[in-house]
């Protein structure tokens, strides 16, 4: 279990399920910037994490703050930081999304996978996806 940026503010557990392999690392990035998402690198207030890939992780983020979220997972397999991509721009390596967000010609929209983060504790399950 890995734990997020601390203070006041409310606890986010994300337990992430159907990680086909132990190879490389999860990374989780949770942000409110609709026009960032999918990515935190540079956005006030994101919460990111990374943990040792197994067939389940959980991830906690604590000192959340209330407001409206959304959540992009990385299998990131060769442990090089980035999405890599086969021939004609298909993902080699999971992603997942909040909500369970499905994936089209492209990661979701913000308000696809956005959920509300109020005083009380919130829980997500997102399933990793593979595309190869």
């Amino acid at each position: 279990m890995l734990t997020g940026a601390a203070g006041p503010g409310t606890k986010v557990t994300v337990t992430v399920t159907e990680i086909r392999s132990t190879k490389g690392v999860v990374r989780a990035c949770m942000t409110t910037d609709p026009k960032k998402f999918p990515r935190c690198r540079g956005v006030a207030g994101a919460h990111s994490a990374v943990v040792p890939a197994k067939g389940s992780v959980t991830l906690t983020f604590t000192g959340v703050q209330p407001g409206k979220y959304a959540i992009a997972l990385l299998h990131d397999e060769n442990e090089n930081g980035k999405a890599d991509r086969a021939i004609g721009m298909m993902p080699k390596e999971g992603f997942g999304f909040s909500r369970d967000a499905k994936v089209r010609m492209g990661p979701p929209k913000f308000g696809e996978a956005v959920f509300e983060v109020g005083g009380e504790p919130v829980s997500q399950t997102i399933r990793m996806r593979y595309m190869l």
